[in-house]
């Protein structure tokens, strides 16, 4: 199961606290005080791992506590910090904090780490108070309560390339086809139901990640279809492919289609619609939309697009669409079309 949202509550460590001990051994007059001070607690820490894809971990737990740090005792014993609560999610999440959503770590690469709840320091002894004129102190201090709070986190897929068209456009046939994916296919709407991602391999030396979202509809900003709640996993994205069905099925108009998926897009997030985009019409081994595909081309040079023609099923031009996308990739050419 494909989770990409979660809510868990983080509490760091409370301190361990100070103690109030006196030394009495025999042939040491007035001993004096030897209380030891409390363990510091544990962080919690989110930590980011790359063997991880999901966050369907935290639907079945959301409480996560540190260790707090152990009391002080006598003899000078200082206790024993608290260990520390480790959290691993995956590479490209972002915590959020629940009470006022703002963005408190995005963890877009691997082994980094944040610090979601500090422990706190734990309190002193009786040993720390004394002095020349308070030899025989009786107090010492408690542990300070750790940091809690509630956090969101927010999973978003990492890919070079995101795939993006109404459902039924060829996207998981396309992603199955260039890479070693293997999405369920069907021929009827919103077969794709999470996001899938594709490694595509260029040369030896070179490759880059597919990822494949679900199909979006007229409205889907609206929340209609799947919405455009996976949209997210292509804003880090630094091309869209945005495929198109020339076949005309179920009343379909290409031209159109882009149009519409270019309105949700700005809608969902003007910075993601100004990702530059390549173009490439596909289901070109149907007849009718080979015949089509001419037409399409002269309204896509009218706004000086370039569409290229493939067929997801027969691998016809795909390996030209492959080349297009490594050479723009590559070439560090990601300015808007």
């Amino acid at each position: 199961m494909f989770i990409d949202e979660a809510k868990i509550y983080v509490k760091g460590g409370d301190g361990g606290n100070g103690c109030v001990s006196f030394r009495r051994e025999k042939y040491i007059p007035r001993g004096g005080p030897d209380g030891g001070d409390g363990g510091d607690g544990g962080n919690v820490i989110i930590a980011a791992d790359r063997n991880l894809h999901t966050l369907i971990d935290f639907r079945y737990k959301q409480h996560y506590r540190a260790k707090r740090g152990a009391h002080g005792q006598g003899s000078n014993k200082h206790g024993k910090n608290g260990e520390d609560c480790i959290i691993r999610v995956p590479v490209g999440t972002i915590v959020k904090d629940a009470a006022t959503h703002s963005v408190l770590e995005d963890l877009n690469r691997e082994d980094k780490i944040f610090v979601a709840a500090r422990g706190e320091k734990g309190g002193r002894g009786n040993t720390r108070f004394k002095s020349s004129t308070n030899r025989a102190p009786r107090r010492a201090e408690k542990g300070l309560p750790g940091e809690e709070r509630w956090l969101y986190l927010e999973l978003k897929l990492l890919a070079d390339i995101g795939i993006v068209g109404f459902p039924n456009a060829g996207k998981s046939t396309l992603i199955s086809k260039i890479s070693a994916a293997r999405p369920k296919i069907s021929d009827y709407p919103f077969t794709t139901l999470t996001p899938n991602l594709g490694v595509v391999k260029v040369d030896e030396y070179k490759s880059f990640v597919v990822a494949d979202i679900p199909g979006l509809i007229e409205g889907a900003h609206e929340g209609k279809g799947l919405g455009i709640r996976f949209l997210r996993h292509v804003e880090r994205t630094k091309i869209l492919l945005h495929l198109i069905d020339l076949s005309g099925g179920e009343g379909r108009e290409p031209f159109r289609d882009f149009l519409i998926i270019n309105k949700e897009l700005l809608r969902f997030s003007p910075e993601l619609a100004s990702k530059p985009q390549i173009v490439a019409g596909n289901k070109i081994d149907i007849p009718q939309a080979r015949e089509k595909f001419e037409k399409v081309k002269d309204k896509f040079n009218n706004i000086h697009i370039e569409i290229l023609p493939i067929s997801a099923v027969t691998g016809e031009g795909i390996e030209g669409l492959i080349t297009c996308i490594a050479d723009k990739l590559f070439s560090g050419d990601t300015t808007t079309q």
